[in-house]
């Protein structure tokens, strides 16, 4: 029903910032929340953050409170994770997911971006 498509990744030096967007189409689009994960090759998934759609309250992992944002534009079903301060073990593959008020779990998950950061 929901198809996430992510951009916005690419290699950017360490201290540097990027922007990644999760934008969302389909005939029904109810979000609960819209989450953020990445995963590095050999290490396990790991949660970014997400936001609660409707209030626009977000929660991080504690390995980027204060270095990332997580924000929304609903006009345009949109998601945003804005980096700051990237260090190279941010270096990952990155996943937006949505979940909708009908479901307990993400349910619909972007194709992913690499994100890399050098030293």
């Amino acid at each position: 029903q929901v198809q996430l498509v992510e951009s916005g990744g690419g290699l950017v030096q360490a201290g540097g910032s990027l922007r990644l967007s999760c934008a969302a189409s389909g005939r029904t689009f109810s979000p609960y929340d819209m989450g953020w994960f990445r995963q590095a090759p050999g290490k396990e998934r790991e949660f970014v953050g997400h936001i609660i759609w409707s209030s626009g309250k977000t929660y991080y992992g504690a390995s980027v409170t204060g270095r990332f944002t997580i924000s929304r534009d609903s006009a345009k079903n949109t998601g945003y994770l804005q980096m700051n301060s990237l260090k190279p073990e941010d270096t990952a593959v990155y996943y937006c997911a949505y979940r909708a008020y009908a479901s307990n779990a993400f349910g619909s998950w972007g194709q992913g971006t690499q994100v890399t950061v050098s030293s």
